[in-house]
């Protein structure tokens, strides 16, 4: 009997290039959990025991799970993925990360390649994907049904980190290409409406972007909604949707996390962390630092750093030779947070 049909590929061929692709992850994340690689946008995943859910920073990307299945939380929505099918996620937030399916024998694998909103723009001129039907697109997370016509890509990105004079040159490429194929699948239209000027789902972008810059000063509802052109009622309204939280909330997860990052890596104590992102009340900020993180802000920094300690990879040889020929590219993206990958 013929193999089913999934986007014009095989189910035969998809489950062939996730064993290529799992290959190649396991390889390289022997007693790791969260892997960087040398190719600056692209990491992996390995776990070997399922989870409950766990806080992440869900960031524009596409994520791929080659051997078991996972689940993104964003607010009360929930997003599983697997061997068959992928996660798209347009926007940067909080979100909840928990694997579903997975053992020391056989364990959860997969990649996360970070999406550039520019590229998407670029190629929508010359794709034309078709719009969304009905109404507007009011996640900012979403499933897709995989095919070998996007694996493959992926399988040759994978490649280049053996080659790493190569990876230079082809890299950028080959993720140009695995950003064309993604708008040729049924999703095309949700990054259509991030990138379409004067969509909600621009605007609320937009917002996120503001508060990204200005997430120490007090929050003025009216003044972010002017900046974006929408109602303080409607702002509040699809963001939340968007989301699932309020601008308000937003900007208290993006000061605890900065927060963090500053006790983390520049070694701040609480009381100067908190003050430096908008708090007044040393109090206050370790009442909500707590309530985010599940500890105080010493205890958890410590946990931190040791687990830091204990899981970060080091890239070395020739895989700090592809990252610096990445960097020569000027292809190297800032990553703000500190909490895990999806």
């Amino acid at each position: 009997m013929p193999a089913q049909t999934v986007f014009g590929g095989d189910m035969d061929a998809v489950a062939r290039l996730q064993a290529d692709l799992s290959e190649t992850i396991a390889r390289r994340t022997v007693g790791l959990e969260d892997c960087a690689t040398a190719i600056p946008n692209l990491s992996f995943f390995r776990r070997e025991q399922p989870t409950e859910p766990r806080p992440c920073l869900v960031e524009p990307s596409i994520v791929l799970v080659t051997q078991g299945a996972k689940e993104l939380l964003i607010g009360e929505r929930g997003y599983t993925y697997d061997t068959e099918r992928f996660l798209l996620t347009s926007l940067e937030l909080p979100g909840g990360s928990r694997v579903l399916e997975a053992s020391p024998e056989k364990p959860s694998l997969g990649l996360s390649l970070k999406l550039d909103m520019r590229v998407i723009s670029d190629l929508i001129g010359q794709v034309r994907p078709p719009s969304p039907r009905n109404r507007a697109v009011d996640e900012s997370a979403a499933i897709g049904m995989l095919s070998p016509a996007l694996l493959e890509p992926f399988s040759r990105l994978l490649a280049l980190l053996d080659e790493p004079k190569a990876a230079g040159v082809l890299g950028p490429l080959i993720e140009r290409e695995i950003h064309y194929r993604l708008l040729q699948t049924d999703l095309a239209p949700r990054l259509l409406q991030i990138v379409s000027v004067g969509s909600q789902s621009h605007r609320v972008a937009q917002a996120i972007d503001w508060l990204k810059v200005h997430f120490a000063k007090p929050l003025r509802i009216d003044d972010l909604a002017a900046h974006v052109h929408m109602s303080a009622s409607s702002l509040h309204q699809h963001f939340r949707q968007l989301t699932g939280m309020s601008p308000l909330q937003y900007q208290k997860w993006l000061r605890l996390n900065e927060a963090r990052r500053l006790m983390l890596n520049e070694h701040l104590d609480a009381g100067d962390a908190g003050f430096h992102v908008g708090y007044e009340s040393p109090s206050q900020f370790s009442r909500e630092y707590s309530r985010l993180f599940g500890a105080p802000p010493k205890r958890d920094v410590a946990e931190m750093r040791e687990k830091a300690g204990k899981l970060t990879p080091q890239i070395e040889g020739q895989d700090a030779d592809l990252r610096r020929s990445y960097a020569d590219r000027g292809d190297r993206q800032s990553n703000m947070g500190s909490q895990a990958p999806i």
